[in-house]
C-alpha cells in the first residue's frame, strides 16, 4: 500500500468523522435553540395526518436524522402518548425532513463561478465564527456557535471527502462495482441498507453517496438503488428500538419498514423497466444534486401515494405483531406495574424528553387529583369500602414518583439550555409537592378511617363546613395542575386567589369549630380528626400554590 494510498484513507476516514461529528453538533445546537417550540410540535400532532406529516418533517429538519425520529415515535407510542394512526404521519414526514441536509450537501455542485454560495467555501468561516461565538459570547447566544461549527465540521468533512477520493475517480475498480451494483437491484438495494445500517444514519450514507456523485463515479441506476436502499437501512434503528417495546411499538417500527419497502420495491421496479427502455439514461452518471431531486421526489411520491393508506398499514402491522394472550397480558402487567409514560428512546431529543417529563408531571397531578377527590367523597358520603382504593392509588402514586424522579435526573443531565434547566428545576420541585398532595390525601382517608373505627360523625354543621373548605381546596389543585399542563397567567391568578381563600377559611372554621366545642355541640373526639383534616387541607392547598408558583416562574 503506497504512502498516498494511506494518506487518502486516513483523509476519507476522518473528513467521514468531521461530517458525522458536524451533523450532530448541529442538530443538537438546533434543538437547544428550538427549546420549547419544539418540545410544543408534540402537543399540535393529531389525528390530522397531513399535520403531522408537517410536523415530522419539521422535526427532522431540525434532528438531521429521520431515524431520530421514528425512533422517538417508536418511544411515543410505547408511552402511549401517540397512537399507531398519528404515528403514520409523523413517520412519513420523517422521511421529507431529512431531504434537507441532502440539499444541503448537494450545493457544493455550484460551478466555480457561484463557489461563493458554495457552504464549504464558507465552512472554515464558520468554524471560526463559531469557535467564538461559544468563548466569548454569553451562553443563550452561544447556541449559534455551536450551530455554526456544527455546519463547518459538516462542510469541512465533506470536502475531505470528496478530496480523497477524486484521485480515483477514472479508477476502472469504482466503475465496475457501480456497474455491478446498477445491473443488479437487489445488490445494490442491499448495500444501500447496509452502509446505512452500519452508521445508523439515511442522511449520513446519503451524503457519502453524494461525495461520490461529485468525483463521477455513481451511475444513474446504481444511486437509485442505493439510495432506496438507504430508505431501508434508516428502519433498522427503530426497528431495534421497538425490539424491547410494547406491542403497538414495536407496530409502529414495522409501520415505518412496510412504508419504505412498499416505495422502494415500487421505483425499484419502476428503475429496472427503464434500463431496458432507456438505456443510455439509466448507465449515465448522477451528480449530487440529482441525487438529492432524486430522493426528494421518492419521499414526497412515497408519501402521497400511500397518504390515502395509513389505515391499511396499520391493520398491516397488526397481522405482522400479532396480538396473542401472552402478549396482552404482558402489556396488560406492564401498564399495571408502572403508570408513568417514559421511555428511554425519548432521549434522543432533550426538549422532547423535557416535554414528556412536563405531561408525566401533569399526569402524575391528575392522579393525585383524583385520589384527593376520592377521599373528601368518602368523608362526605360515608362510603368507607372505599378506603382501600385511596391507599392502593396513594402507593402507585409513590412508584410514579420514584420513576419521575428517576427520569428528571436522567433529563436533566442532558444538553440543555439554560431556560430548560430551570423548567427541570421547577419540575423536580412539582413533583415533590404532588408527592406531598398525594400523602395529605392519604391523611384524609386515615382520617375517615378512624371516624368509622370509633363510630364518629361530624355535626351537621361541621361537614357543611367541611364542604366548603374541602371543595375550595380541590378546585386549587386541579387548577394547579392545569396551569403546569396549560402554562396560563389566568389560571395561575385563580389558583392564588383561591389559595388564600382556603387560608382563610382555614383560620375561619378553626375558630367555629372550637366555639362548637365549647357549647358541646360537636364531640371532643371528632372534633379532633376535624382540626386534623382542616390543617391537611390547608397544607395541600400551600402545595398546590407552590405547584402553579413555579410554573409563574417559567412563563
Amino acid at each position: 500500500m503506497s504512502i498516498d494510498l494511506l494518506g487518502n484513507i486516513f483523509m476519507f476516514l476522518g473528513g467521514l468523522g468531521m461530517f458525522l461529528y458536524g451533523m450532530n453538533v448541529m442538530g443538537d445546537g438546533m434543538q437547544k435553540a428550538a427549546g420549547s417550540k419544539m418540545s410544543g410540535f408534540l402537543r399540535l400532532v393529531t389525528d390530522n395526518r397531513l399535520l403531522a406529516i408537517v410536523l415530522g418533517a419539521l422535526i427532522t429538519a431540525t434532528l438531521h436524522s429521520s431515524s431520530a425520529t421514528t425512533v422517538m415515535v417508536v418511544g411515543f407510542v410505547n408511552a402511549g402518548i401517540l397512537n399507531l394512526t398519528q404515528a403514520v404521519g409523523v413517520i412519513m414526514g420523517a422521511n421529507i425532513g431529512t431531504t434537507i441536509t441532502a440539499w444541503m450537501v448537494s450545493m457544493n455542485e455550484l460551478g466555480d463561478a457561484m463557489k461563493i454560495f458554495q457552504p464549504s467555501f464558507f465552512a472554515p468561516l464558520f468554524v471560526g465564527l463559531g469557535a467564538f461565538a461559544l468563548i466569548f459570547m454569553k451562553k443563550k447566544k452561544s447556541l449559534a456557535g455551536e450551530i455554526l461549527i456544527g455546519m463547518g465540521l459538516l462542510f469541512c468533512g465533506l470536502t475531505y471527502m470528496s478530496g480523497a477520493v477524486k484521485p480515483y475517480a477514472d479508477s476502472p475498480i469504482f466503475a465496475q462495482a457501480f456497474y455491478v451494483l446498477g445491473g443488479n437491484p437487489i445488490l445494490g438495494i442491499m448495500v444501500g441498507a447496509g452502509v446505512t445500517a452500519l452508521i445508523q444514519s439515511s442522511t449520513a450514507s446519503v451524503g457519502i453517496l453524494q461525495t461520490l456523485a461529485m468525483s463521477g463515479m455513481v451511475n444513474r441506476s446504481a444511486a437509485i438503488y442505493i439510495t432506496l436502499g438507504q430508505n431501508i437501512g434508516t428502519c433498522v434503528t427503530a426497528l431495534l428500538s421497538g425490539a424491547g417495546a410494547n406491542r403497538n411499538a414495536r407496530r409502529a417500527s414495522v409501520i415505518h419498514l412496510a412504508f419504505n419497502m412498499a416505495g422502494a420495491i415500487l421505483f425499484g421496479v419502476g428503475t429496472f423497466i427503464l434500463t431496458f427502455v432507456m438505456p443510455e439514461f439509466t448507465n449515465g452518471y448522477m451528480d449530487s444534486l440529482q441525487i438529492s431531486i432524486f430522493h426528494t421526489i421518492f419521499n414526497v411520491t412515497n408519501t402521497v401515494l400511500l397518504f390515502p393508506f395509513a389505515k391499511q398499514l396499520v391493520a398491516f402491522s397488526g397481522l405482522v405483531v400479532k396480538e396473542t394472550a401472552e402478549s396482552a397480558a404482558a402489556d396488560q402487567a406492564n401498564a399495571a406495574e408502572d403508570k408513568l409514560h417514559v421511555d428511554q428512546r425519548i432521549f434522543q431529543s432533550p426538549p422532547m424528553a423535557l416535554e414528556v417529563a412536563n405531561m408525566e408531571t401533569v399526569h402524575m397531578g391528575k392522579q393525585v387529583d383524583k385520589n384527593l377527590k376520592l377521599a373528601i367523597d368518602i368523608i362526605i358520603s360515608g362510603d368507607y369500602d372505599r378506603i382501600q382504593e385511596v391507599y392502593d392509588n396513594e402507593k402507585a402514586i409513590n412508584v410514579m414518583n420514584k420513576k419521575l424522579t428517576e427520569y428528571l435526573i436522567q433529563v436533566n443531565n442532558l444538553s440543555l439550555n439554560d431556560e430548560q434547566k430551570r423548567q427541570v428545576s421547577n419540575l423536580f420541585y412539582s413533583v415533590s409537592d404532588i408527592e406531598r398532595i398525594g400523602d395529605h390525601a392519604e391523611n384524609l382517608a386515615e382520617a375517615a378511617e378512624y371516624l368509622r373505627e370509633h363510630n364518629l360523625v361530624f355535626s351537621e354543621v361541621g361537614m357543611e363546613d367541611f364542604k366548603w373548605i374541602a371543595g375550595a381546596t380541590s378546585n386549587v389543585v386541579t387548577f394547579a395542575i392545569a396551569a403546569r399542563q396549560e402554562k396560563n397567567l389566568d389560571i395561575i391568578r385563580k389558583v392564588s386567589k383561591l389559595e388564600d381563600e382556603v387560608d382563610g377559611l382555614e383560620e375561619e372554621l378553626r375558630d367555629k369549630h372550637i366555639e362548637r366545642l365549647s357549647q358541646n355541640i360537636c364531640s371532643p373526639s371528632a372534633g379532633v380528626i376535624f382540626l386534623d383534616i382542616l390543617s391537611n387541607l390547608e397544607r395541600i392547598s400551600d402545595h398546590a400554590y407552590n405547584i402553579a408558583g413555579y410554573v409563574k416562574d417559567e412563563i
